[in-house]
Formats: structure tokens, sequence, C-alpha cells
């Protein structure tokens, strides 16, 4: 112990500097600064430009009481007025009908993968498909529904025809959201409950879905924002009308993209550029109020990250 004390070196008073950076280190740090900061600007410069073109075109109808209360009704490409009701109502009710099929459906397979067919050979091939669903175009899932509806089943277009393609579309965002959540809920809250006797449906119903409930809202909603804009399965399955129909079974409906699409044709005239603009415009304000209800869920989320 003696010899081992004489041996140590003296301590004297001063401290290792481990702020400072080497030459090459200094030299990296820049040049990543500099990269990330451009690539930054390169993704960000294109979406202000796109964001300021559209308002800056549009916003004149939209600030118009009339376009949020009025349709399309006798109204022309060269003639101004009418406003976008019509349209606005269409592709929220067919998107509303979408939900009522695709929410159920994504949360319910999602708690199959979770909580019952875990390692399983049928939730390997769910998860395939659901993989396979979630790359597939919208015009594909619009010419599915159309040969299925259409073509064997021997239905009108309609609105909701469209809603079942749609369904195609948000139910693998649903289910691929909502099962990310249901993985986030500890084990320890579902073995809780099962030592006090609880049986595993009522854990997954009183437990284990309320505490992911924040996420799984937050999933639903981004699933909307996803279908409400699609153009395709509008195109294809349903005809575009100018006046007001709420009822997804019968006749022609109008939508949002539709709506644009109706009147790109004359964008030579100053009324149908006016309206094409202000409906992209109205769109854009509709996807925005859906992902800003989803970031609030999410801030208010039961799971927190730590």
């Amino acid at each position: 112990m003696t010899t081992l004390a004489a041996n140590k070196p003296a301590y004297d008073g001063t401290t290792l500097d481990l702020s400072g950076k080497s030459g090459a280190r200094a030299i990296r740090n820049g040049l990543a600064t500099v990269l990330i900061t451009l690539c930054f600007l390169i993704a960000v410069i294109p979406l202000i430009w796109i964001l300021w073109t559209v308002v800056s075109k549009g916003y004149s109808l939209v600030l118009d009481a009339s376009w949020w209360s009025q349709s399309q009704r006798g109204i022309t490409s060269r003639r101004e007025g009418g406003g976008a009701y019509h349209a606005i109502m269409g592709s929220i009710i067919m998107a509303l009908m979408c939900a009522a099929i695709a929410v159920p459906l994504g949360v319910l397979g999602a708690i199959y993968l979770i909580e019952y067919g875990k390692g399983s050979k049928a939730a390997r091939a769910v998860s395939f498909m659901v993989d396979i669903l979630t790359g597939v175009p919208s015009i594909v899932a619009a010419l599915f529904v159309y040969a299925v509806w259409i073509t064997m089943l021997g239905q009108n277009r309609i609105g909701f025809a469209v809603s079942l393609s749609l369904v195609l579309l948000m139910m693998p965002v649903v289910l691929r959201s909502t099962e990310e959540m249901l993985k986030l809920v500890p084990d320890e809250l579902r073995e809780a409950a099962y030592a006090l006797g609880v049986p595993k449906w009522k854990t997954i119903l009183k437990v284990v879905v309320p505490t992911a409930f924040g996420g799984i809202v937050t999933g639903i909603m981004l699933g909307l924002a996803r279908v409400i804009g699609e153009t395709a399965p509008l195109l294809i399955l349903v005809g575009y009308s100018k006046v007001i129909n709420m009822n997804p079974f019968e006749g022609f409906m109008g939508a949002l993209p539709t709506m644009i699409n109706n009147d790109r044709g004359d964008m030579a005239l100053p009324a149908a550029e006016a309206r094409v603009w202000s409906t992209a415009l109205t769109l854009i304000l509709l996807v925005l109020a859906l992902n800003l209800i989803a970031r609030l869920i999410a801030r208010f989320s039961t799971i927190k990250s730590k």
C-alpha cells in the first residue's frame, strides 16, 4: 500500500479541457452543418413557394362568405360567383363514410396483431397484406372497386363507391399507426390487470385502448388527411355535380379535387382560374385542420415519451 501511494502521480490542480475540437473534427462538423442547412432549404423553399402561390391567388374567394355557403349551380366557366359548399360537403361525407369502415377494420386488425395473433402465421399473413395495401396507388384501388362494384355487381357510379376505394387507402394507415401505439403500452399494465383476474378482452377494452387512445385518434386523423385529397377514385367512380347532393348512395357528387379538375381546362378565363386556386386553398386548409387536430391530440396523449 505504501509503495502504490508513493508511485501515484501528484495532482497538480489542472483540469482536462474537452470542449475544444481538433481541426479535422471542426471541418467535418462545419461541412455537415452546411449540408444539413442546404438540404433543409431545398426542402422548404419549394413548399413555401407553393403555399405562397396558392394563398396569393386563391384567398380572395375564400374570404367571401358565399364561398362557404353556396354551390356552383348555374355557374359556367366564364361566369363569376357561386361557392364550394357542395364540394366541401361532398369531400367530407365521402371521407367520413370511408372512416366509418376503415377505422373499425384498422383498429381491430391492430388489436389482433398485437394482443392475440403475435407470431402466428395468420398474423404474418395479415401484416404482409397490409404492407402491400400501403403501397397500392389510389388509381389501382379505384379500378378494383370499379371492377367489382360496377362491372360485376352492375351498380352505378356513386359517392359510396368512392368511399369503398378510399377504405383500401386509409385502412393500412390506421392499422399501422394503431399497431405502433399499442406496442408502446407497457406490458406491466396488462400483467397488473391479469393479476387482478380481469379477462383479456376487458383488459384490452378498459386498459390498453384507453392508454393508447390519443395515438390511435392521431393515426385516424392522419389517415383522413391522406384520403381526402385523392382524385383518381373520384374521376373513376363518381361524376362531378355542381349542385348540392348529401346522399352518397344516389347521383353524382361534388368534391374539392373534382371541382379543381372541372375548371382546370378553362384556366385562361379569370373566373375559372380564381375558382381553381380558391378550391386548392380550401383543400389545403381542410387537410391542415386535420393535421392540427392530430397534433393537438398527440400532445395530450396519455403515452408520453421519456
